[in-house]
Parts: C-alpha cells; structure tokens; sequence
C-alpha cells in the first residue's frame, strides 16, 4: 500500500462506513475491512480491476467517477475516500462537493505539481516531468487538471469546504519540517481530510 493511502486510512474509525472513490483493485478497501472492520463499497470503472476487488470479497459498483455520486444520498458514508483520483476527473470541483455532501467526512490525496522536482524539471529541462508521482508522459497521462496544495485549499474556500487535516508525503518520507510548513514546494503527494462546514 502507498504511504498517502496508510495515512488516509489513520483517519478511518473503526466499523465505520468507507465508500471508496476509484479503488481499483481494493487494495485499500480490503485493508480496511480487515484491519477496522469497516462496511465498505468502491466504485471503479476498469472491469478488470473490478474482478480482482470482487475476488477479494469487496462490495464494488462500475461507474465512471465523471457520472457523480448522484446515487447515493446526503451524509449515506462516514468517510468518502479518493486517492490519487482528483487530477484525472473530469469536474473536480463538482465531484469534491459530491463527497462531502455523501460523506460526513472525505479524505482525498493527489500528486502536488508545485512540488520543487516538478518546477525544476519543467525549468531546467523544458519538458513536462515524470517521476515517482508521476509517472506518465504528458502524452498518455490521465491527469487532466493539475493541482496543487494552495490549488485544492482555494477550492475548497470557494466552495466552503471545511479542511480537518492536511499532510505532505514525499516518497516514504512524511512531515519533516519543510514538508509541513512549505507544503506546496517541498510535498511531493498531498493528502486532504475535509468536511462541509
């Protein structure tokens, strides 16, 4: 499991109710069914990915994350989770305003593109980066709205968004000093608790 998912997961109480937003194969999901026994549903697009999370005795309904939570009425989840999804959605915002209407609570996680490797790359060699987080060419990459720390907080002021936490990861590394007072230059990977106000 990703660092950003094993701390998203520190802010999941135990029998809790999880909707998990783009979980793939369930790694997450059934990590949490286990280790919190939390009731658990995700919603992913990929059939294949869907075998697997189904495989592993995981509750998962198709959908493309682009449709909303229309579905699932105000406050049905303690916790919605997206991670590493925000970036390749179609309506960001919208879909954000979705989760915490969904869920009393939402814990979202996206690669940082203000990070200081990502505007070193894209300065000194002229090209769009990849790296650890981000691992696509420009061409064949699904992060269509890139994002940053001070991106996702103005979002969420706009649309009065409450943020409970917020973390930096890099790599395995989290929260040194940097990461945690310099967030948008020094976090590679940004993971976001927030609620409706």
């Amino acid at each position: 499991m990703r660092l950003d998912q094993q701390l998203a997961e520190k802010w999941i109480r135990p029998g809790s109710s999880v909707l998990d937003l783009g979980c793939g194969d369930g790694v997450l999901l059934e990590h949490m069914q286990r280790k919190h026994q939390v009731r658990a549903y995700g919603l992913e697009i990929d059939q294949e990915k869907i075998a697997i999370a189904v495989g592993r005795g995981l509750n998962i309904i198709q959908q493309d994350l682009n449709l909303g939570l229309s579905r699932f009425a105000d406050q049905s989840f303690d916790t919605v989770v997206m991670a590493q999804a925000l970036q390749a959605v179609d309506a960001p915002d919208a879909l954000l305003r979705d989760m915490v209407r969904v869920g009393k609570e939402a814990i979202i996680t996206f690669p940082n593109f203000a990070h200081w490797k990502t505007r070193s790359f894209l300065a000194l060699k002229g090209m769009m980066p990849v790296s650890e987080a981000l691992p696509y060419t420009w061409y064949n990459t699904p992060n269509i709205h890139l994002c940053t720390f001070k991106d996702f907080e103005a979002l969420c002021a706009e649309n009065k968004i409450k943020i409970i936490n917020r973390l930096a990861v890099n790599g395995d590394q989290q929260g040194n000093f940097l990461m945690k007072h310099v967030p948008n230059l020094f976090g590679e990977v940004a993971i976001y608790r927030v609620s409706a106000i």
